[in-house]
């Protein structure tokens, strides 16, 4: 599915969705207000569900429930993106006018990696028969750590990249409004705002790592793998400055999260023997998704450990 020209146009959709949220929508730095953030999130979430609808449309119900039950995948995996984010940017403090500049740019290079990796599981998948098996074996391993694991202690500053860029990058001591680089006396310096922007494009390429073979595990088709990756990409920023405020209500998400990818791995390793259609595997992420929100509705909030503090 996909001929060259719908995935060149869909592209296009993308790069011109970005140029106009940055260039134009987004020019001057300002705090996203939740009016802003939930029309943004309404509309990606609309374009997202119409997308489906043409998939569905013109190529099936087959396709059009893969995207989808990859959608849900994709969108469920991209709310554990915002915790991380919600950390990185009470760690270092980032001011509210410049985290969706942050978020926009860490979106840009994440499209970008994301279709590397992409492809090259498509190229894996499509000439090695065991690796279908062998990405649900690391599914289920990886959802059974987040199971067992459920504090994260991650330290960012031991990361190869982000030390070589705190070493041998001039770096400005504080924040030059949403600026990444800057001259000053002839000499050019970053901010701290670039290291920020390392970490979260770092945080990125680590939940791909689960993601993307989760998606594989429903659908074998690449132009679906990417586009319900793009979508759930695409919503991420105002879906993160809608929720960013309750966040804390969800936090049995990750539960259910891991219990998603652990029930995907194990498809995808049962498969030449039983299989579990898309219905079936729409209804089970949907359904467990959602018991993970209800109970983490209604037993409240957790109390956050402030960043900094024992």
């Amino acid at each position: 599915m996909g001929t060259p020209i719908v995935w060149v146009g869909f592209n296009l959709f993308v790069l011109l969705a970005l140029a106009l949220d940055l260039g134009v929508f987004h020019r001057k730095a300002h705090k996203i207000k939740s009016g802003e953030a939930a029309f943004g999130s309404a509309l990606w979430i609309t374009l997202a569900l119409a997308f489906g609808w043409c998939i569905w449309h013109w190529y099936g119900s087959q396709r059009g429930l893969e995207y989808f039950t990859g959608y849900v995948i994709e969108k469920a995996l991209s709310v554990d993106n915002l915790f991380v984010f919600l950390v990185i940017f009470r760690t270092f403090q980032v001011p509210e006018p410049v985290q969706h500049r942050v978020l926009a740019w860490g979106i840009l290079g994440a499209l970008l990696m994301r279709g590397i990796m992409i492809a090259t599981g498509a190229v894996l998948v499509a000439r090695f028969q065991w690796i279908l098996p062998a990405f649900g074996v690391f599914l289920v391993y990886s959802g059974s750590h987040m199971l067992w694991k459920r504090e994260k202690n991650v330290h960012y500053e031991k990361n190869p990249i982000f030390r070589f860029a705190s070493s041998y990058l001039r770096v400005t001591k504080e924040y030059r409004g949403q600026r990444f680089f800057l001259r000053e006396e002839g000499r050019l310096f970053a901010t701290p705002l670039l290291l920020v922007l390392l970490i979260v494009e770092i945080t990125d390429v680590t939940f791909a790592v689960d993601s993307i073979p989760a998606v594989f595990g429903i659908t074998r088709d690449p132009f679906i793998v990417y586009t319900s990756n793009v979508f759930a990409i695409l919503g991420l920023r105002a879906l993160y400055f809608l929720l960013a405020d309750v966040l804390d209500y969800f936090h049995y998400l990750g539960i259910g999260l891991a219990l998603v990818l652990i029930f995907i791995g194990a498809k995808m390793v049962a498969d030449p023997w039983v299989h579990i259609s898309v219905v079936l595997s729409l209804g089970v992420v949907g359904g467990i998704l959602l018991l993970a929100m209800l109970v983490s509705v209604l037993t409240g909030p957790t109390k956050k450990k402030e960043p900094g503090s024992g």
